[in-house]
């Protein structure tokens, strides 16, 4: 780290790269972003230009292979994060990477073993970020044993990957998300939200599913059909290791559903949470009615996900969100709803 900073290569500047990651790096007083790789030269120069960054690299391979490079941004399409994050790590960088984690659990558990042979180095995915401002409130509640045991959660949403949802709509653009042979397991915010799960309740033992693909082609920016096997649908009962059993359903054509909303459900209370306004609603035995909770503005969380990250190159902090440990933990539990479907039987996890 010349200068004393840690100089940052970006392969791959889609559209959380340019909102989050480099205006995060940027701010930060310790770092550089030295150079991108995006998906052609002419892209590559054009994140060059506009976020004054020097070094343009004609490939992701030239660019991990850069000795001056301390650490990779991997903001890539699923299918790609496997394959690169592996070589960082061969090639001594430190890597964050977009989520979800990879295709499936065989390559999340690759990327977790590369990571471990390079202990020295940080390893770090991009978290579900919606849930930052109530984090900490909904953990301390359970935590302090304001809702007593927990028997039940229910969680229904009814937007896909890209925030599109109500009336089935088979005259959409054909979305990349869309596409198996990208994202491979991963379904709508189905892995963004059992990552946000296990925050505040843990992991599954098991998963039973139904899914469905009620809109199986779509056309795409050059008006060529594409067929798609990932639901648009999906219908999950989890048994939790804390004891209780999950409801979810993610949907993106239940047209006029009630507003998202999850519900834990204790034996001393029961807690619910307004997703599109992230505001937390409890009730007890004694007070049945759901009354609203202030949130202090100290226990708010907010996105510090490259702060998280270079400062734990430095030795200033774990990763908490997300590591490699709880990435494989989402990427089995994805891949476990689609084993779950194809074959009408429970599947216990870990896989």
């Amino acid at each position: 780290m010349s200068n004393n900073k840690i100089k940052i290569g970006l392969i791959g500047a889609g559209d959380n790269t340019k909102l989050r990651h480099i205006p995060g790096f940027q701010k930060l007083n310790n770092v550089e972003i030295i150079s991108v790789s995006n998906r052609s030269i002419q892209s590559s120069t054009k994140i060059a230009k506009e976020y004054n960054i020097p070094v343009i690299h004609k490939n992701w391979k030239e660019l991990i292979e850069d000795t001056n490079i301390d650490a990779v941004c991997i903001g890539t399409w699923p299918n790609m994060h496997h394959t690169l994050a592996i070589e960082s790590l061969k090639n001594n960088k430190h890597v964050l990477t977009e989520a979800r984690m990879a295709m499936n659990s065989q390559d999340a558990h690759k990327m977790l073993n590369a990571s471990k042979s390079k202990p020295h180095l940080t390893t770090q995915i991009v978290p579900a970020p919606i849930t930052f401002k109530v984090d900490s409130t909904i953990k301390k509640i359970i935590e302090e044993d304001a809702l007593g045991n927990i028997l039940s959660v229910d969680l229904s949403t009814h937007n896909d990957a890209s925030g599109n949802g109500g009336f089935l709509d088979e005259k959409t653009t054909f979305h990349w998300r869309e596409n198996r042979d990208i994202s491979g397991y991963n379904i709508m915010q189905m892995g963004i939200w059992y990552e946000t799960l296990m925050r505040w309740l843990g992991t599954a033992q098991s998963v039973i599913s139904l899914t469905k693909v009620n809109v199986n082609k779509r056309r795409d920016q050059n008006n060529d059909f594409k067929y798609i096997t990932i639901p648009d649908h999906v219908e999950i009962l989890s048994e939790l290791n804390i004891g209780a059993i999950a409801h979810m359903r993610f949907s993106s054509v239940t047209g006029l559903a009630p507003d998202d909303k999850l519900w834990i459900f204790g034996s001393k209370g029961t807690l619910m949470l307004d997703i599109n306004k992230m505001d937390i609603y409890i009730g007890k035995k004694e007070t049945p009615n759901l009354s609203k909770i202030d949130i202090p503005k100290e226990d708010e969380g907010y996105w510090r996900v490259e702060e998280e990250f270079i400062n734990s190159i430095l030795g200033l902090e774990e990763v908490t969100h997300t590591s490699f440990e709880d990435g494989v933990k989402y990427m089995e539990f994805t891949e476990a709803v689609t084993k779950s479907m194809q074959s009408g039987k429970k599947i216990n996890l870990p896989l």
